[in-house]
Formats: C-alpha cells, sequence, structure tokens
C-alpha cells in the first residue's frame, strides 16, 4: 500500500548534507545537554527550596542557609531520578545491531538477553516517569490538606526525570552503528 507522500521530493539545504556524517555526534552532544539540565533542575529545586523561610502563608528568600525551613523537596526524591540515569545506561548499553542480531551472536543469552536487557532499561525509564508524575499530581497538586506551598520541586522532579528520558531516547535512536562495522 503506498502513501501519499511517496512521491514527494524534499530538497535538503546544502548548509545540511554534511549533517549524516555527523549525525553520532550531533546525537550524543543533544542527549548530553538534555541529562545536564535534568539534573540541574533538580539540583536548581534543592538550592532554591533550601534558602526559603515559610513564615505562615508568606515565603521569604533568606541569605542565611542556617534557619531551618519547612522542605517543600523532599530528598528521597532523588531515588527516582537515580533509578531513570541507571536506566539511561540500561538502554545504552545495547548496541541496536545486539537487538537486531546483526551483529551479536554471542554471550549468555545472545539476541533475547540484549532484549530483555533494553526492556528492562525502558521498564525502568518508563517507571521514574511514572513515579515523578505519581508525586507532581499526588504530593502537589491533588493533596489539598497536605498541599505544599509551592509547586515547583514537583515540576522540577518531574522535568528532571523527563529530561533523562528524552537524553536517553536521542542516545539510543539517535546514533547509528555504521561506524563501528
Amino acid at each position: 500500500m503506498s502513501g501519499c507522500l511517496d512521491n514527494m521530493n524534499c530538497r535538503v539545504p546544502e548548509c545540511c548534507e554534511s549533517l549524516g556524517e555527523r549525525r553520532n555526534t550531533i546525537a550524543s552532544v543533544t542527549s548530553g545537554i538534555f541529562f545536564f539540565v535534568g539534573w540541574w533542575v533538580f539540583i536548581d529545586a534543592a538550592v532554591h527550596d533550601r534558602y526559603l523561610l515559610r513564615v505562615g502563608s508568606q515565603t521569604i528568600v533568606t541569605p542565611e542557609p542556617d534557619i531551618p525551613a519547612k522542605p517543600e523537596l523532599e530528598m528521597w526524591y532523588i531515588v527516582i531520578a537515580v533509578v531513570s540515569t541507571i536506566a539511561f545506561f540500561f538502554v545504552n548499553a545495547v548496541s541496536n545491531g545486539a537487538i537486531s542480531g546483526d551483529m551479536y551472536t554471542g554471550g549468555c543469552l545472545g539476541q533475547t538477553g540484549a532484549r530483555i536487557w533494553l526492556f528492562i532499561g525502558f521498564l525502568l525509564s518508563f517507571g521514574g516517569l511514572i513515579a515523578s508524575l505519581w508525586i507532581l499530581f499526588q504530593i502537589y497538586i491533588i493533596d489539598k490538606d497536605n498541599a505544599k506551598e509551592g509547586i515547583y520541586p514537583g515540576v522540577a522532579v518531574f522535568l528532571q526525570n523527563f529530561f533523562i528520558f528524552i537524553a536517553s531516547i536521542i542516545f539510543k535512536f539517535g546514533r547509528t552503528d555504521d561506524q563501528w562495522e
């Protein structure tokens, strides 16, 4: 069955013709930027939370970190980010050739083992996304009785895991194995 866009011919601009040769570099740098931004957002939320002093319904920014403040960002949320980071390494530890069976035939389980490894990596990655969404909505948006005053820490936890997930996808599917053959 042919599609309506099969006969369409799009010309690539001259400045973009050499991008195919640098595909792995571009995918790696883009993925690294997303990974960095994800962790930076969480660090920013932790530092921002540390320097806030909450007095009743007012929020005062204080330069003295010695003044105890009720934290909005619980530090156990970092466990979700660590799981997402481990999932990043799980997903990208297996080459595309190992998944398709083109380049990898040895090992304990062969192609099946590589696919199981990739599946576990995606399970961890989606688990981190779902857990960060749960924290955002349950703790920072829905729970009105014990609601936190600011929503930024919940958004930061979600954005961190989302950026790590995007970095993982770009690093996995943005690169090619052609250079290594």
